[in-house]
Parts: structure tokens; sequence; C-alpha cells
């Protein structure tokens, strides 16, 4: 089989394979799912889940491309005597010296912000003043089964009909998991929580108007059809100070942080030779 056709499969099993399961193989290298999950996770600073569905099929095969050309471009570079040349040598030598210097720097500087201390006072004075900062939208947790046609959801409505709590939840997670198309179906679905806005107009508006632990009747999207099952709801709110105090001392702590670098760097540059 063509490399260019096990990358075609390989994208239209992502649904129903095991998360470290290898999709594809190039000369003898395995790439699994769970490299490419790793890829799309870093790429999105973890919010991959908040990507419209259609934009998650295309970043599955964008990344399981590069990563296969990468391991092309590494084996014919190791094969090519390229990790054995001098100018490979100086290179790594080179980025090994910037790394040991970059993760020196990183380690002062955290070592400076954590000697400053912020009062409990002046981190409730900062929420109370800036409350707009920790408002939550209101959101829903929920999990779908991606069908092509009408046909096929209405089949997948009549299994789950009848079945309420812990059993309708796991046989909808069990239909996922065989049933769905959608690239969350090895998930059992989940599309984790959202807000109004972020799924397709007809989705988020039947999911947002649902009970928790219901499932929906079919709803037409550009994509098929899906089944949705909402997991749990949670209304518009502020977030407590307690909530929010770790994240408000780290505000505060790099803003003080700023003032003390540069008498630090001042001080620094006076008792240093510099020509």
């Amino acid at each position: 089989m063509k490399l260019t056709s096990k990358i075609v499969t390989s994208l239209a099993l992502l649904s129903s394979v095991a998360f470290a399961q290898t999709l594809v193989t190039v000369n003898g290298t395995p790439i699994t799912q769970e490299q490419v999950e790793k890829e799309l996770m870093t790429a999105t600073q973890g919010r991959f889940n908040q990507v419209p569905a259609d934009k998650q099929i295309q970043f599955r095969k964008q990344v399981l491309e590069q990563l296969v050309a990468k391991t092309l471009v590494y084996g014919d570079a190791k094969k090519t005597g390229i990790l054995k040349s001098k100018e490979y040598k100086d290179r790594y030598a080179e980025v090994i010296a910037n790394v040991k210097k970059e993760i020196a720097i990183q380690v002062w500087q955290k070592r400076e912000i954590d000697k400053i201390k912020i009062s409990n006072k002046a981190m409730k004075d900062y929420y109370n003043k800036n409350k707009d900062e920790f408002n939550e939208k209101e959101s829903v947790h929920a999990r779908h089964i991606l069908v092509k046609t009408e046909a096929e959801a209405k089949t997948i409505e009549k299994e789950l009909k009848g079945l309420k709590g812990v059993a309708l939840k796991t046989k909808f997670i069990e239909l996922a998991k065989t049933k769905s198309t959608g690239p969350s179906g090895v998930k059992g679905g989940d599309l984790g929580y959202f807000s109004p806005g972020q799924m397709v107009p007809a989705f988020s508006k039947k999911a947002f108007s649902m009970k928790v632990e219901t499932v929906s009747a079919p709803v037409k999207t550009q994509f098929g059809y899906h089944i949705i099952y909402l997991e749990d709801k949670k209304a518009k709110k502020t977030r407590s100070f307690k909530d929010v105090k770790s994240v408000i001392e780290r505000r505060l702590k790099l803003e003080k942080a700023k003032t003390a670098m540069i008498a630090k760097m001042k001080q620094l540059r006076k008792n240093a030779t510099i020509k």
C-alpha cells in the first residue's frame, strides 16, 4: 500500500483505534496516534477539543503528514552520515550549550520571582477591582455520535431509547466508539466543555437546550447527523476569590518582578566588568 493511501486510511480509523495505536510505519519507524495527539495539543495549547470538527480532521492530517516527513528526513540524514559530520556535531554542541544557558536563566528567574511575597489583602483588592476578568460563560459538557445518514442516526436513537442514568451513558459511549465517524469517537464521543458559539449553530443550540443526562433526537449539520448526550451544564458565574487566588498571586508577582528584575540587572551590571 502506498504511504499516501496509508495516511488516508489511518485518518479514517482514528475514531476506532487505541490511543497508542500505530497509524503508519515509515521504514520500520512507527508513528502512533499518541504522537499525533501530543502534537495537536501542543499546537493548540491544550485546546484541540475546542477546535471545530471539520478543522480537527484537517489538523490531524497535517500533523500526521508532518511527522511522516520528519521521520523520512531524519532517516535519510542518518543514512547519509549527517549525524557523524563535523557540521552536525558542531551544531549539536551549540544547541546543547544554548539549552543549558536557557534552563539556568529560567531557574534563576523562577527563584527571583519566588522571593517576591504578595499579601492576602493585595490579592483581595485586585479581585474586587477586576471581577470582570473572572467571569465564566455558560458552558455544557457533551458527547456526540456522528453518522452520515438520518436512518443511521434514528437506529442509534432507538438503541438508546428507554435507558437512563449510568446505563444510558455507558451505552452511548459504547455506540460512540463503534458507530461514530467523528474524531471524538475513540473517546466515547467526548467533546469536553464548550461555550455558546464554539460549535456549529444547530449543534450548539440543541446542546444548550437539553437537560443533563439526556440524549437528543438526530441533529443535522454540514458534517452529518448527530445524536447528543448532555453530560453536564454550568451556568454563567464569577469564579470565587479562592478559585483564582493562585492566578492573582502569580499575576501580581510578575508585575512586581519587572521592577525587581530591573533593579537586579542594575546591580549585576554595576558589579560586572563590561568592556
